[in-house]
């Protein structure tokens, strides 16, 4: 018979039970993970998990509200050996926050009043990590950038892109989706918790391949790619371009013109620009690319 107040083991007892049942599912709270022990010689890396909650999406007029960094210490095979204090932040900005802000997040005007965030203190915390992963780095990397110059020295990767969430059997790649298939959830929209949950779930081996998701994504990230632009395509041919996953630029900045765009790996970059000059344009054409490492993926500077 369980006792009053049960622990976590007679918890954890009821919890198999009706997961056994067939007729339930179980999710446990994201906690931190106990440290693992590193063997003698082995290499290991220190890594961050960024989050941010922001006034919009535009990082040229929009502001930080909210900054979180998790570290934490991987080896190179994509072993998660321990994960650190994180760094928290809130900040008030110069305008009001929006009311849809405040009713995804529950950070208010008055939450935020007289806070700040010190640049060189995140610059500080930031200077020995080997890599930054966002669970959509293509949105945090290009604030974070702006609010933190340090941020634009170092390698990123996308745990929402770099692991394939489909090929693993999964239907989306939103951060509280993923972590109800894997068994969890936590307190969303917070930037802590997203990154706890984000660091939680590339721990858990992937479904069919059985690699964790954080070696998933060490692999992709370390691959080159191309970013390629469709500059002056057909306007016939934009439907076409958009069912191929070309995005749309619809403002020509310093970086990128006003184009249609893709960005494809090593092996399939001769292919995509045959398919351009053949199908799209009809006639042979010089067409812009960009070879990018994590170095420049997601980032505003191109």
């Amino acid at each position: 018979m369980l006792s009053a107040s049960p622990t976590d083991t007679d918890l954890e007892a009821m919890a198999a039970a009706l997961e056994a049942s067939g007729r339930y599912q179980v999710l446990r709270r994201v906690e931190p993970q106990s440290p693992l022990e590193i063997s003698p010689g082995t290499p290991t890396r220190l890594g961050l998990v960024l989050d941010l909650e922001t006034t919009g999406l535009d990082p040229a007029e929009d502001e930080i509200i909210e900054l979180a960094l998790l570290p934490f210490t991987y080896g190179l095979d994509g072993t998660l050996y321990s994960v650190g204090e994180p760094f928290s932040r809130l900040r008030q900005p110069t305008r009001p926050i929006p009311p849809a802000v405040t009713a995804l997040t529950g950070i208010t005007d008055a939450v935020v009043a007289g806070q700040r965030i010190q640049p060189e203190e995140v610059a500080a915390f930031v200077a020995p990590a080997a890599l930054v992963i966002a669970h959509n780095a293509g949105f945090d990397r290009r604030f974070a950038e702006r609010f933190c110059p340090a941020f634009a020295d170092k390698p990123w990767a996308c745990s929402m892109r770099e692991v394939d969430w489909a090929g693993e059997g999964f239907e989306g790649t939103r951060l509280a989706y993923l972590a109800m298939r894997c068994g969890l959830f936590f307190g969303g929209h917070r930037a802590e918790h997203d990154c706890q949950a984000t660091l939680a779930i590339l721990a858990r081996p992937l479904p069919r391949s059985n690699r964790t998701g954080l070696a998933s994504l060490l692999e992709n990230a370390r691959q080159p790619s191309w970013r390629i632009w469709a500059v002056d395509a057909p306007f016939e041919q934009k439907d076409r371009l958009k069912a191929r996953g070309y995005r749309w630029n619809g403002e020509a900045t310093a970086q990128e013109p006003r184009a249609w765009s893709t960005e494809v790996d090593e092996a399939s970059h001769e292919a995509e620009l045959r398919f351009l000059r053949e199908e799209v344009y009809g006639r042979a054409v010089e067409v812009p690319t960009q070879r990018l490492t994590a170095r420049e993926r997601y980032s505003g500077r191109g």
